[in-house]
């Protein structure tokens, strides 16, 4: 037996469809499921993509994996149905149909008819399901798009209620709260693969506010927040042990002396402000623990324990003066000894941070917000 001719300098992309050109006259994929009708069956769950878009080096990437499973499964002898199947819900096809409808949130999507638009977004959602069927045939893929589902199909619906119930049954369903990001334009919050969704992240300006308390030693400690609005619930401020704080001096006309304390690390974002002022110690982190000093707000002036500076290992020197406002009230947290949150405002002290906003429609366009 002699072997084959080969070319010596092949174009592999044309060998590539003469495959598929084959397995296609052959029916190879069908027969590789019939071939086993008797057999065991394997299950293989694959969550469907949205068809109202294009697929990306993502799709394509884990469909290779996708692939190389059931195919492997179907040598050891199972039966591997693999039915495509199409994400219909969520705000992927709701943004799409706004934006062609020329609508926007839940008022104008009321008055233009809630039936109409639901029947513009089923519409939008199958837009690129032949560009799919090329894409993922392309790629040797082995799928059924003869009998796809689609997660709009009645049956489909039913068949999640249907498992839903089944364990709310077997009383594996339970109440419970997570922090989620809300989207107040959608008025509904937003899962793990909307907040991960392309363009989702904008750097947007921030207004950042350094803040001096007032020491009962004498003292002004600054601290700096994007987040004014927790102020009125401060309790207490947090600097790390072992981090350095400078002591800097101002004196004004009248020959009265202020001194002003933050993380020497931190004097280089200052210079404009500390340019008449003179650095005339260094005190530890440690060295302020325990110290007393005044609240900005009366509200909780009377809370037992509160109002004094804590060590706490989260503060750092990458940004703000190295001290850290707690506001317990303001948010849920983990850390201890209590929750960072922000600082008092002063007209003297203010800067721009940039911030990366979350959003799937554009910059601030949601927040945490506790979600049964």
């Amino acid at each position: 037996m002699t072997y084959p001719t080969v070319q010596p300098q092949p174009s592999f992309p044309a060998v590539e469809r003469e495959v598929l050109a084959f397995w296609e006259g052959d029916r190879t994929f069908e027969a590789s499921i019939e071939a086993r009708r008797d057999a065991d069956e394997y299950v293989f769950y694959d969550g469907p993509p949205f068809a109202n878009g294009l697929p990306h080096y993502g799709h394509l990437l884990t469909g290779f994996v996708k692939d190389a499973v059931p195919r492997y499964r179907t040598m050891r002898g199972q039966q591997v149905h693999r039915r495509f199947g199409w994400d219909c819900h969520g705000l992927p096809a709701e943004v799409v149909a706004e934006k062609e409808l020329g609508v926007s949130g839940h008022p104008a999507i009321t008055k233009f008819g809630i039936d109409k638009f639901n029947d513009a977004c089923r519409t939008s959602v199958l837009r690129f399901t032949d560009d799919w069927h090329r894409y993922v045939t392309r790629q040797a893929r082995w799928v059924d798009f003869d009998n796809d589902y689609k997660t709009l199909d009645t049956d489909y619906m039913e068949s999640v209620m249907w498992a839903f119930k089944t364990l709310w049954d077997k009383g594996l369903i339970y109440e419970g709260f997570r922090v989620l990001a809300y989207c107040w334009r959608c008025e509904t919050p937003l899962s793990n693969t909307e907040t991960r969704m392309d363009d989702v992240y904008r750097d947007r300006q921030d207004p950042a506010l350094t803040v001096q308390f007032q020491l009962d030693s004498g003292e002004k400690i600054l601290a700096w927040t994007t987040t004014p609005w927790t102020l009125p619930s401060n309790l207490a401020l947090a600097v790390g042990a072992d981090i350095d704080y400078a002591v800097m001096q101002e004196t004004d006309a009248d020959g009265a002396t202020q001194r002003y304390i933050l993380a020497e690390a931190r004097l280089g974002a200052y210079e404009k402000e500390f340019a008449g002022a003179t650095q005339v110690g260094v005190l530890k982190g440690a060295d302020l623990v325990g110290r007393h000093y005044t609240p900005l707000f009366p509200y909780f002036a009377d809370t037992p324990n509160a109002f004094h500076v804590l060590a706490a290992d989260f503060v750092s020197t990458e940004d703000g003066t190295g001290v850290v406002h707690m506001a317990p009230g303001s948010v849920r947290t983990t850390r201890t000894p209590a929750t960072p949150w922000a600082s008092p405002r002063s007209a003297r002290w203010t800067s721009t941070a940039v911030t990366p906003a979350r959003s799937a429609h554009g910059p601030a366009c949601t927040s945490s917000t506790p979600t049964r």
